[in-house]
């Protein structure tokens, strides 16, 4: 929180700050909101919240004048991510992404957009954006733009921040590679390429409709964001598109993988019945043999001769000799 902003501010509020026509910043509290836009000079208030409460939220519908829809979404943070246009103002949610202790954590970010306001309520994982504030801040000029700078600035943010996930699923495939490609099944492996392919879905629905929102920015709203933006936020769908792409290919790769992975294990396993057969059929000759004439008749012309014995042993060493060379020609044994 800002030192400078009163200390009846609630912990909620990251950042309350009116800028002027060029771009200097001004500390304000929430109650001024209202008194500042209320001046016609080309100042413009930007406001940061982290997961307020209904209270505040009703108290910031008051000081910005906001539909009563869009706010009623902002109070619930599980709102899939969309751009939509209340008379002259946007709601944008969008989800954001960030790596914690090799796990991928999702949050969201719900923006409110008017001609002079810019208001930002973060919810679960999402990055603080005081960086980019500060950022924003070094480079006046750009401010002096008004709130859809701002409101660049943040979804760049964020498009960046699922750049390194991205790079990082990609070091896990890789350092997956040999266990995939194993001739012994690992039920482990299985476990972890399923793992990063349910991220990779998570992270796609995230991203995927990050392209139409910056879409609708370039095109769509053109009372909102002037010429000059619009170009800003064409870079932000360039690295969307990029981003969605790479998470595409990931997921094909996650796909093959396990689809190869599965199928040596299912050749593995069907070397292995081929060379219990291959010996099972060495076995079932000599295994006829000795039952055939282990049947009690008296009878039998083999049973009287001096040599049948030794006879029978020859024929069936041969008998077997024979299967295994045969079999291990066609590499069953």
């Amino acid at each position: 929180m800002n030192p400078d902003l009163p200390s009846a501010t609630p912990a909620s509020v990251i950042n309350c700050a009116a800028y002027t026509r060029d771009g200097k910043r001004l500390d304000i509290a929430l109650d001024q909101v209202s008194d500042v836009l209320a001046v016609d000079d080309g100042t413009w208030v930007w406001v940061g919240l982290h997961e307020p409460d209904e209270a505040l939220l009703d108290q910031l519908q008051e000081e910005f004048d906001l539909h009563d829809l869009a706010v009623e979404d902002a109070h619930h943070a599980h709102q899939r991510p969309k751009i939509e246009a209340y008379g002259n103002s946007l709601f944008i949610a969008v989800h954001t992404a960030q790596a914690v202790q090799g796990q991928v954590a999702f949050g969201e970010t719900h923006v409110f957009m008017g001609p002079r306001y810019l208001l930002t309520v973060r919810h679960g994982a999402s990055l603080t954006y005081a960086p980019v504030r500060a950022r924003c801040e070094r480079e006046p000029e750009q401010l002096a733009m008004g709130p859809s700078f701002g409101l660049y600035a943040v979804l760049d943010f964020i498009v960046d921040n699922y750049l390194p996930i991205v790079d990082e699923f990609r070091e896990k495939l890789n350092g997956l590679e040999k266990d995939i490609f194993a001739e012994s099944f690992s039920r482990h492996t299985v476990i972890k390429l399923y793992e990063l392919k349910r991220e990779l879905t998570r992270l796609r629905l995230a991203v995927a409709p990050m392209q139409d929102i910056t879409g609708q920015l370039t095109r769509v709203h053109t009372n909102m964001v002037g010429e000059e933006m619009r170009l800003y936020f064409r870079d932000v769908f360039d690295h969307t598109l990029r981003v969605n792409d790479a998470t595409d290919t990931l997921r094909e790769m996650l796909t093959a993988a396990m689809s190869v992975n599965l199928a040596l294990v299912t050749v593995a396993q069907g070397e292995v019945v081929k060379r219990l057969a291959g010996w099972a059929g060495l076995l079932a000759a000599p295994t006829l043999i000795a039952s055939w004439y282990g049947m009690n008749f008296r009878f039998m012309p083999e049973l009287a001769g001096r040599y049948s014995y030794l006879a029978l042993v020859g024929v069936t060493v041969a008998i077997v000799a024979g299967l295994f060379i045969v079999l291990r020609r066609a590499k069953w044994i």
